[in-house]
Parts: C-alpha cells; sequence; structure tokens
C-alpha cells in the first residue's frame, strides 16, 4: 500500500530538464568568460576607477601649475563624488606611488606628473584631431577630448601626433607635452593685464567654464588673433580685434591670454575686413583665412578657390537672407553668411561693407 502524497509535487524530466537549461542559460549571461554581464560590469567598473584616478592626477597637476594646492574637497568637488570617495582615490594615488606626499599639500611624483602629462597629451592632441580632420563643432571638442583622453594609448598619441604633423599647441593655444614629458607654458599673460592701448596676439583661450567659452567664440575670437586694448575697468574690458571693436566682463576676458607685440608689429598684420560685409555687386580681394576656419571646412574653401589674392565678386542674396552667392574666377559659389565671416578680405577702393 502506498504511503501518503507529499505535498510537494515531483518534478516531471522534462520540465527539471527546462529548469535546467535555464540555470546554464542564466549562469552563462552572467559569468560567461569575457562576455557575460558579470565581467562587463567588472570592466566598467575598472574604468571607471581608471577614469577618477586620471581626473584626479590632472587636477593636483593643473592646481601645481596654478600655484595652488589640490585639498579634499577640491578633488570631490572636481570627481563629483563623497568625501569618502575622494579620500579613497587619494588614498589609491599614495599606493600606486604617483605622490610624493598629501600633508600639508598633495604633490605629485616623478611617475604621477608623467601620468598626468600624458593624458594632458591624449586630451589636446584629440582635441586638434577634431579640429582639423573633422567636422565637429569647436563647443563639442573639450567635451569630446574629456572623453577619449582615457581611452588612448602612448602609441597611440604617438600615431596620432605624427599624423597632424606633431603639433605643439593644440586648438585653443595650450601647449602639448611632447611624448617624453617635456611641456613649454610660455609667458603669456591674462588679456585684462594689457595696458590701454597696447597690442598682444591671443595665445590661448581656456575652454572652462563652457558658458564662458561659448561667449569668447560668439565674440569670434580665436588663437593668432591681434588685439588692442581700448579701455580697461573694473566693470568692462574694450578692445579692438578682427576689425571690430568688442567688450567683455573683465572675468570672460580673463580666460583670454596673449603675449604682447609691439603696435608696429600689429599694424604690419592687418586682420583686414569680412566678405560677409561686401554689398551686392561689390568686389573684394581675399587676404587669408581666418584661424578659425579648420579641417575640412578650410580644405572646401580653399577647393572652391578662395585663396589670398583672389578677387571676388557679390551677387546675388538668398531669399532668407543667410546665404550670399559670390563670382570666383568665372564660377559662382554660394556660401552662408558665417563661411563668409571667417574670409577675410580687403574691399576695393568705393565699395561699402554693411
Amino acid at each position: 500500500m502506498r504511503g501518503p502524497v507529499s505535498s510537494l509535487a515531483v518534478m516531471d524530466p522534462a520540465t527539471a530538464l527546462a529548469a535546467g537549461g535555464l540555470l546554464v542559460l542564466l549562469g552563462s549571461l552572467l559569468f560567461w568568460p569575457g562576455g557575460g554581464l558579470w565581467g562587463r560590469w567588472e570592466r566598467a567598473r575598472q574604468r571607471a576607477a581608471r577614469v577618477r584616478l586620471e581626473d584626479a592626477l590632472k587636477h593636483i597637476y593643473a592646481t601645481e601649475l596654478g600655484g595652488r594646492s589640490a585639498s579634499l574637497q577640491s578633488m570631490a568637488g572636481m570627481l563629483q563624488v563623497t568625501l569618502d570617495r575622494a579620500a579613497e582615490v587619494i588614498e589609491d594615488l599614495q599606493e600606486r606611488g604617483l605622490l610624493v606626499s598629501t600633508t600639508p599639500t598633495m604633490q605629485l611624483s616623478v611617475e604621477g606628473r608623467s601620468y598626468a602629462l600624458s593624458v594632458i597629451r591624449a586630451h589636446r592632441l584629440w582635441e586638434q584631431h577634431l579640429a582639423e580632420q573633422t567636422g565637429v563643432a569647436e563647443t563639442e571638442w573639450h567635451r569630446q577630448a574629456e572623453r577619449q583622453e582615457h581611452f588612448i594609448t602612448p602609441a597611440e598619441a604617438d600615431g596620432l601626433s605624427a599624423r597632424l604633423g606633431h603639433p605643439t599647441h593644440d586648438p585653443h593655444g595650450d601647449p602639448i607635452p611632447t611624448a617624453g614629458g617635456e611641456i613649454v607654458q610660455g609667458g603669456a599673460r591674462e588679456l585684462p593685464l594689457l595696458e590701454s592701448r597696447e597690442a598682444g596676439r591671443i595665445v590661448h583661450i581656456e575652454d572652462e567654464p563652457e558658458a564662458v567659452y561659448a561667449q569668447i567664440m560668439a565674440e569670434g575670437l580665436y588663437p593668432g588673433l591681434v588685439v588692442r586694448m581700448l579701455e580697461r575697468t573694473p566693470q568692462r574690458i574694450r578692445f579692438w580685434a578682427n576689425g571690430e571693436e568688442h567688450v567683455l566682463a573683465p572675468m570672460v576676458a580673463g580666460n583670454i591670454s596673449v603675449l604682447p607685440v609691439t603696435l608696429r608689429e600689429a599694424e604690419e598684420l592687418p586682420e583686414g575686413q569680412r566678405l560677409s560685409g561686401l554689398v551686392r555687386g561689390g568686389r573684394a580681394r581675399v587676404v587669408r583665412l581666418s584661424a578659425r576656419c579648420r579641417g575640412p571646412e578650410r580644405r572646401r574653401l580653399m577647393d572652391l578657390g578662395l585663396l589670398p589674392g583672389t578677387m571676388v565678386t557679390a551677387e546675388l542674396d538668398s531669399p532668407s537672407g543667410n546665404c550670399r552667392a559670390y563670382r570666383v574666377r568665372d564660377a559662382l559659389i554660394a556660401l552662408r553668411l558665417e563661411q563668409g565671416d571667417m574670409i577675410q578680405v580687403v574691399f576695393e577702393r568705393g565699395e561699402a561693407g554693411k
């Protein structure tokens, strides 16, 4: 006689096989070598930790360069983490031998400084790559380089430098560290420190914070441009550049660095006027393409024949008013007004700009 039936149902073989297969599948998804969710999570965690460490090195290097000292609070703020997590990052730097000391100030070791400069080198080379070889908007260069800098190996950075012709400065005017970790900062000073009537050449524009950088870009300012100081007060900095008068708040102007030049040197470098200012029917001679015009955009304009010495005639305006047709070497080409802004010309005698 059979005993009482257990309250636990006996699983039939097919169901047991299906359940076992499901467990194997779940285990594979979680722990499969190289492709499991656990492995992916672990690699993502390690990448995030490396990014924090490298950002911390850059922060300490930047504060040293500026004559300041990094603190636990400044580190937490820069990394956007808690004070406890920032302390863990600093401890990790010490254990790796990348810091000499943390008291009374954080100081990079030789290895730490070399590591920081390798990340900065990758960042600035990538910005130069974006500026010269892609159509990425200028306002995106820094943000994209901030992400890419952590995934470029020293060998890849060397190859990128070679393809770019071994540039010494990035598009913002910052010096690019060499493969050997050497960097030349130069003797530039902030634009507001120019005296009235003094001239200087822009050698660097700080790209952070983004809102300030965007305001400077909206003024059409760029490295290589000659400026002449007209007036400086605690409320405003007024100067002449690129054929126009500009007014900036001192805080904004402080993000622009210049090397002083003599007024005679400045006068020998006429900036010309903008092609976009040529009235319909007017003629002008191309002087140069603005240094702001880079990469594919610059090559396209040159392919269209917009080279120094070329004569250009403004012929037609689009109904919307944001595009104009020009006669260049017996060919009619259309340019947006912002493209015309980047072509410096000298109007023929008697022609007037808008």
